[in-house]
């Protein structure tokens, strides 16, 4: 007969995995919490419903379902595999699709401030789809600039939220 071998503090950790993902979400509860207690609220616009209503909420949740999640795992709790996931764990992480999307978002954000969100916007949502494999170069910057475009209307004169318009400001 054999005896189990021994658990070591690393196959614990390897058994019990989501706990990761309990302190990330007890992380972002406690930073979203943080967030909106501290923010700075006029006296006029204080009432049932503030500003800081929702990220209240939402941080409560987050720490609601850490703990949560962390029980169920500290008694044997696991996630289940999707059935129609097809992805081989045994393959390595396509890490030029990794590296193409940052650099596409860190251009986003370094160029969203001098060219405005409508050329940015369009370059991020053209290079996302290069960068996971679109290869249609007449057709995917039309509709990169189009969802761009109907971003920054819906974002700017629906929503009313300012998004800088860059050099097309007076244009559009």
């Amino acid at each position: 007969m054999t005896t189990p071998p021994p658990t070591t503090a690393r196959s614990w950790l390897r058994e019990h995995s989501e706990l990761g993902v309990c302190v990330l979400l007890l992380v972002l509860g406690v930073l979203v919490l943080t967030d909106a207690l501290t923010m700075d609220v006029d006296i006029t616009q204080r009432g049932p419903v503030g500003p800081r209503t929702v990220p209240v909420v939402v941080g409560a949740g987050l720490l609601v379902v850490a703990v949560l999640l962390a029980a169920d795992v500290l008694r044997g709790g696991r996630g289940e595999a999707e059935g129609g996931e097809d992805v081989d764990l045994a393959e390595p992480a396509d890490w030029r699709t990794v590296a193409l999307l940052t650099g596409v978002f860190l251009a986003f954000a370094v160029l969203i401030g001098p060219l405005g969100f409508p050329i940015s916007g369009a370059l991020l949502f053209w290079g996302s789809a290069y960068a996971l494999g679109s290869r249609h170069y007449d057709r995917d910057p039309l509709i990169a600039a189009g969802l761009s475009l109907v971003t920054y209307f819906v974002f700017d004169n629906l929503l009313g939220v300012p998004l800088p318009g860059g050099p097309l400001m007076g244009v559009l």
